[in-house]
């Protein structure tokens, strides 16, 4: 009979919800792409998961429904204490505001390596200022070991305003499969899509949860304003926005209003988001707050240029003038400006498509990131006992 059989460390991954999003693709590129002999995972969400859990590849990584109800859940806390016990897990790594009050029972229960990152900020407190929110983080903070912003704005975030101590914190931008997402040797075209698809057309696109804080809505409303103040633009340039939640029918409302809804394509979830990048010309992102976006990575990836707000991590990534064009946010008239700009431009647009193919290439890949994250678990100094 076998004795002392030896597993690699087990990592609590607790996030809000694993659904569509930048920081759940990257939870799951993560565990993908990390070595199964090097440590193992589970995944605690607290409102449950969708249909986005079978990009996971890995058959051993359980994902745990912790059914927590809205408002202050204490039973929650209690339900995971017993989980942790239960799978006896040995590293804790919780994702933004929603989770880190987890590392209270994770600490009770005896989990002596604790690791939380910030990913972005949520439509109730785009910029970070709310003082509750700074409070909550600083008072946990001594519960936690290692801090994770993924972008320089996130990182100033948590040394200047919650007061963390620099040496907790660890920079780690999110990854790309630039296998996955890659250039179009020829546009693609897509089966299900009632647009008419021509080289000669422009097709601008966004991909993301169509709520909040992505206001795609300035997206449509600038479209709306291209098309209306450059009528020659009709038939000819389309906008597809990918995602779902209660922007879309927002969105499709407002394209109606305007009588332009067949230049349009909302078709809500999609898990072809890679055969999508490649059929269009342009990539947007509309948000008015963002950590490091996995879809500007993606479009980048694919060789799009990107014209995306200038906030949070977005200018870490969009390089004004050399890989796409920066607007402020939650102002429609600069950005359809920008994506004019780009239409008249083929050379431009080409300039800009190449130049963020090789960025991407250069400083983002999968492996680099999964890289950064081992080396910060393995800087914990677990030891089993």
């Amino acid at each position: 009979m076998e004795k002392n059989v030896q597993y690699p460390p087990l990592i609590a991954h607790v996030i809000y919800r694993l659904g569509v999003g930048g920081l759940e693709n990257g939870l799951i590129n993560l565990i993908n792409n990390m070595p199964i002999n090097k440590y193992r995972h589970i995944i605690v969400c607290l409102k449950g998961s969708t249909q986005f859990r079978e990009r996971l590849k890995r058959k051993d990584v359980q994902i745990i429904d912790l059914q927590k109800r809205d408002g202050q859940d204490w039973c929650s806390f209690r339900r995971f204490y017993k989980i942790l016990k239960q799978h006896k897990v040995d590293i804790i790594h919780t994702r933004n505001l929603a989770a880190i009050e987890y590392q209270v029972p994770a600490f009770l229960a005896g989990v002596k390596y604790r690791v939380h990152s910030e990913h972005g900020w949520d439509t109730f407190d785009p910029e970070g200022n709310n003082k509750k929110y700074q409070l909550l983080r600083r008072l946990l903070s001594p519960l936690i070991k290692v801090f994770i912003p993924l972008s320089l704005h996130l990182q100033s975030y948590l040394v200047e305003k919650v007061k963390i101590p620099r040496y907790k914190i660890q920079r780690i931008c999110n990854g790309v499969d630039i296998k996955k997402f890659h250039p179009a040797m020829l546009k693609s075209t897509l089966s299900d899509c009632p647009l008419s698809f021509d080289k000669k057309n422009i097709y601008i696109g966004t991909v993301g949860r169509m709520h909040g804080v992505k206001d795609q809505i300035t997206l449509v409303t600038a479209f709306i304003r291209l098309m209306q103040f450059h009528q020659e633009l009709n038939g000819h340039v389309y906008l597809i926005l990918i995602g779902d939640g209660p922007l879309r029918q927002e969105s499709i409302d407002l394209l109606e209003k305007h009588q332009l809804l067949q230049y349009a394509w909302l078709p809500g979830e999609r898990q072809d988001i890679a055969d999508i990048m490649r059929s269009l010309d342009i990539f947007v992102l509309p948000s008015q707050a963002e950590g490091i976006s996995n879809t500007i990575l993606e479009a980048m990836a694919t060789g799009l240029p990107v014209i995306a707000t200038a906030v949070g991590g977005n200018p870490e990534l969009v390089k004004q003038g050399e890989t796409g064009l920066l607007v402020a946010p939650s102002d429609p008239k600069a950005m359809a400006e920008a994506m004019l700009s780009l239409l008249i431009d083929k050379e431009k647009r080409l300039q800009l498509s190449g130049n963020s193919h090789q960025r991407v290439i250069e400083n983002f890949s999968i492996q680099a990131m999964v890289t950064k994250y081992t080396e910060v678990y393995d800087s914990l100094g677990f030891k089993r006992k």
